[in-house]
């Protein structure tokens, strides 16, 4: 139970979403509910009115352009992983879907909460910084465009602000050529202990760059990019090579530590997800 009283106002439209969200500010907007409900059950989000827009034909769906790939935020990490076409052009989103939580969860958790409620060990932070993606901001005076490297501020804190909404994902096209997704699950939570997504360039048989998304491992995700740096002069892909490079990616990185895991495990976890991220991708030809 919701330990205390709670206004609940079904959007009709993103418009109305935002007029009622500006009007008051201990509202906060509902869509799957996995985020938000847990920490309103702790007392940990003093909320006094609960907008649902999980049902906005606005906010759901994916369309594919030539240049790009819109999301809806309220679209669920299981019609992610379901869709075929987004497969076919960005395929380190389904395997990043496929390996979220657990069934329940990904049949009503959104993409959009996950992003905005920026767990650190969440899963879609790391594989939006390894896709370059842009995050689209609406409030009634107007949107903005954030991109992923800038959209994680801290720990559980996202550049959206209360009075704002995350209407949509934007992800460029063409997608990386080589891409993986590795992580070590929490036994209990699903969440990352550690996580890497990796997306590659290649002209030919030759790396030209990357870009790596970390989560799991720090107070928020982040890119590793000393790795980038090296992907993009003088990656050849060899076991020498993703060995190195996994042992300078987390040199300067202060680790989590809890119950589960203290900083040093933590950190090795980190470099043997990254080996095996940049494994597999450099073999997905």
């Amino acid at each position: 139970m919701i330990p205390f009283a709670v206004d609940y106002v079904r959007a009709t439209s993103v418009a109305h979403a935002l007029d009622v969200l500006s009007s008051d500010s201990d509202a906060r907007l509902l869509a799957g509910g996995h985020s938000l409900i847990p920490l309103m059950k702790l007392r940990l989000a003093g909320v006094s009115r609960l907008i649902d827009v999980g049902r906005l034909p606005d906010l759901r769906g994916v369309e594919i352009h030539h240049d790009h790939v819109a999301i809806g935020a309220a679209t669920t990490h299981a019609e992610l992983g379901n869709d075929a076409r987004l497969a076919e052009v960005l395929p380190l989103i389904r395997m990043a879907a496929s390996v979220i939580a657990d069934p329940a969860v990904r049949n009503r958790g959104t993409i959009g909460g996950s992003l905005v409620h920026a767990d650190p060990s969440a899963d879609w932070p790391a594989v939006m910084l390894a896709l370059d993606a842009r995050m689209e901001i609406a409030s009634v005076a107007g949107s903005r465009v954030v991109p992923a490297d800038a959209f994680f501020t801290g720990f559980m804190s996202a550049a959206v602000q209360q009075n704002e909404m995350l209407t949509r994902i934007l992800v460029p096209l063409p997608g990386a050529d080589r891409v993986a997704y590795r992580k070590f699950r929490h036994p209990a939570s699903g969440y990352a202990v550690a996580a890497a997504a990796v997306a590659l360039r290649y002209a030919g048989d030759r790396c030209t760059g990357g870009m790596i998304g970390v989560t799991g491992v720090a107070e928020t995700a982040f890119r590793a990019r000393a790795v980038e740096a090296a992907l993009a002069s003088e990656f050849n892909g060899s076991s020498e090579e993703i060995n190195r490079l996994a042992e300078i990616a987390f040199v300067d990185v202060t680790p989590l530590e809890d119950g589960f895991a203290d900083g040093a495990y933590r950190k090795q976890l980190a470099k043997v997800m990254l080996r095996r991220a940049l494994t597999d991708a450099v073999r997905n030809t």
